[in-house]
């Protein structure tokens, strides 16, 4: 055990005679350690991304419902009545009449 330990703190197992098997683990586990590197920034990334679109949706429905409250406003009868006015125009002093027509030939 003494002797691992000394050579690993030597350096002597990477040019002793089986180092190629001892080179090929290292250049495994650093190929290993590179990928979950990559991996976790790749999901880093995705993180922020969809922090940003959580963002922008939360943003375009107040969007929507300020947009939506907006037309409701401009459809009630009141608003109508009152751009009209503008124009000139007024209400009917009297209600709408039906108009039937028989087309019997």
């Amino acid at each position: 055990m003494k002797k691992g330990i000394v050579a690993i703190l030597k350096g002597t197992f990477l040019v002793s005679g089986d180092a190629l098997r001892n080179w090929k683990f290292i250049l495994f586990a650093s190929a290993l350690a590179t990928i979950m590197i990559a991996s976790s920034h790749a999901a880093d990334r995705k993180v922020h991304q969809i922090a940003a679109m959580n963002d922008e949706v939360r943003e375009l429905r107040s969007e929507f419902v300020e947009t939506r409250s907006r037309a409701q406003r401009l459809k009630l009868e009141s608003t109508i009545r009152e751009r009209v006015r503008e124009v000139g125009l007024l209400p009917a002093q009297s209600p709408p009449r039906k108009i039937l027509i028989n087309a019997t030939p």
